[in-house]
């Protein structure tokens, strides 16, 4: 159905040509309000009636009968109907709707994929500081991100995961100086206790581990704790190391990985943070008053210049995120997407402003963000607040224990990721259909059951003759499963992974729908085996579309 359809947009575009030379640039079909009105409708009649000092209604006839005179038409159009002021639906034959069966089944996988392009994008995510387990809300960036980068692989993108984290300045110095606390024996609530300090029970294991003189290992380092109480600076780097493990455990049952992670630090010692200064300062973009630096981000839209440099000699957090995202554009990253809380709203203007400023050739609107705002989690009808492993919130690993890590990214990313959004974890484990993890995986699940059942080889299924699906619930599920491809490449343009879940709750609807209408496993073999292809190019599309989630398709349940 999808060559169906690029037929027939041809078939439009040379039809405006003809009415308007330069118009059929503008051929497009858009999905009726109502299905009953058809399966494509086009405007391109109101719209062109003006210049033709014509009524739309005239219009759309003209229009109408150059269509019908086209082959494509001919060949998979049923009818074409005008609507309204000049609405015209189209109406297509249970033939053109077949075709997406066998493009299902011959694709497989690949299915709703576009060709590789030259085309290069970076997406940075989590990019948590090494102070603490992973709470909840990097656990929806976590989702976001990879479904993001998932969806732009889908679309032909050469995708690139990367994490940037602080690996130094005031809260690794807390951690250290909690760590060292708790190996002195000092614990939260004494009077040693500082009130800054971290108080999550996991600071306790760090202090025990390098106690012990353990070595830790994650995917950007090692290190082997030296065990003397008052090697302050042992102690941090071991802290760091350990808790970047920690980390990496719960991406790692996230099922999310990196290509690479990107030190803060690393601007610093390698100078492209001093680097990036000249470049605003040779750019004329600075001025000093009142003892500090300060950029004239107002001429790039922020509503008030930023300082850069303090009076005393530190920058402020904004200058290395200038210094590393010209680090992004001079690895080739023209296409960068951030993954960020919404508490990082205010900085957008600033960064942009200075990457503008520093005169490298990095575009207005570089980088592009995506904020997302925290969760709430309830358990039992009641808020949980905090962990008592992380002292203060609930982490990541609480929510995977809890519940599954199917369902924790189904939930992270079944909403706008700029909405509030509460985690109902008695509904995550819950085996209902008010469950929508559970309600599309069943529908897989439920799919895979009725092709064992009937035991033969689904391979052989590509070969079926389709025409018995001429129902009007096969139909449906039909046009259903057409609208991937197109639900993937807007998903994509809008950083909308959430758009998928909704697509596949609502597929799985369909589905069973269609399983309540109609008998798979019927004594008609031409009957069977066509609905039997339906219900496998069905599958394939659910297992597709849960795999750009990262969530699993069982085929039992």
């Amino acid at each position: 159905m999808l060559s169906v359809k690029q037929d027939l947009l041809a078939a439009l575009a040379d039809a405006l040509e003809q009415l308007i030379p330069g118009a059929g640039a503008k051929a497009a079909f858009e999905s009726p309000k109502v299905a009953a009105h058809g399966d494509f409708a086009c405007t391109a009649a109101m719209q062109l009636a003006k210049p033709l000092k014509q009524n739309p209604r005239q219009t759309a006839e003209v229009l109408r009968d150059l269509l019908l005179a086209s082959a494509s038409y001919q060949r998979w159009v049923a009818a074409i109907e005008i609507a309204g002021p000049g609405f015209i639906n189209i109406r297509l034959k249970p033939e053109a709707k077949q075709q997406i069966v066998l493009a299902v089944l011959q694709a497989g996988t690949q299915f709703g994929y576009q060709a590789p392009r030259d085309a290069r994008v970076l997406v940075e995510f989590v990019s948590a500081n090494p102070t603490g387990p992973l709470h909840v809300g990097h656990g929806r960036q976590a989702a976001l991100g990879d479904a993001i980068c998932n969806l732009f692989a889908t679309q032909g993108w050469q995708v690139y995961r990367e994490f940037y984290y602080n690996d130094a300045g005031v809260q690794i110095a807390t951690l250290a100086n909690s760590t060292h606390l708790r190996a002195k024996g000092f614990k939260p609530g004494d009077a040693e206790w500082p009130e800054a300090a971290y108080n999550g029970e996991y600071i306790q294991d760090i202090a025990n581990d390098f106690l012990a003189g353990k070595t830790v290992t994650s995917d950007d380092r090692a290190f082997t704790a030296s065990g003397d109480i008052d090697d302050l600076d042992s102690i941090r780097q071991f802290a760091v190391a350990y808790l970047r493990h920690e980390q990496d455990l719960d991406l790692k049952a996230f099922q999310v990985h990196f290509d690479n992670y990107y030190l803060e630090s690393s601007l610093y010692t390698s100078g492209k943070v001093a680097a990036a200064v000249q470049k605003l300062q040779d750019a004329g973009k600075t001025y000093e008053q009142d003892g500090a630096l300060w950029l004239r981000s107002t001429d790039y839209g922020d509503d008030k210049d930023r300082v850069m440099k303090k009076g005393d000699g530190s920058f402020t957090y904004f200058v290395p995120d200038v210094a590393y995202h010209i680090t992004k554009w001079e690895r080739g990253f023209t296409k960068v997407i951030n993954i960020q809380g919404t508490d990082h709203h205010g900085t957008i203007a600033r960064v942009r402003a200075g990457l503008q400023a520093a005169g490298v050739g990095i575009p207005a609107g570089y980088p592009d963000y995506v904020l997302h705002t925290m969760v709430r989690v309830v358990k039992g009808g009641e808020e949980v607040k905090i962990s008592k492993r992380a002292g203060s919130y609930v982490t990541l690993r609480d929510l995977i224990e809890w519940t599954s890590t199917d369902a924790v990214r189904f939930f992270l990313l079944s909403r706008k990721p700029d909405t509030e959004y509460t985690f109902d974890v008695d509904l995550a484990v819950a085996k209902n259909n008010d469950n929508p993890v559970y309600y599309v995986q069943y529908a897989h699940a439920r799919i895979c059951s009725v092709l064992a059942a009937w035991g033969g080889d689904a391979a052989t299924l590509a070969g079926a003759d389709l025409s018995p699906l001429d129902s009007p619930a096969a139909q449906t599920l039909m046009l259903a499963l057409a609208k991937y491809p197109d639900m993937l490449t807007a998903a994509a343009q809008d950083n909308a992974p959430h758009d998928v879940t909704f697509y596949l709750r609502d597929l799985a609807a369909t589905y069973h729908s269609y399983y309540d209408a109609e008998r798979i496993l019927v004594d008609d073999e031409a009957v069977k085996r066509a609905r039997l292809a339906l219900i496998a190019a069905t599958a394939q599309v659910l297992h597709n579309g849960l795999a750009v989630l990262g969530v699993s398709a069982p085929t039992r349940m």
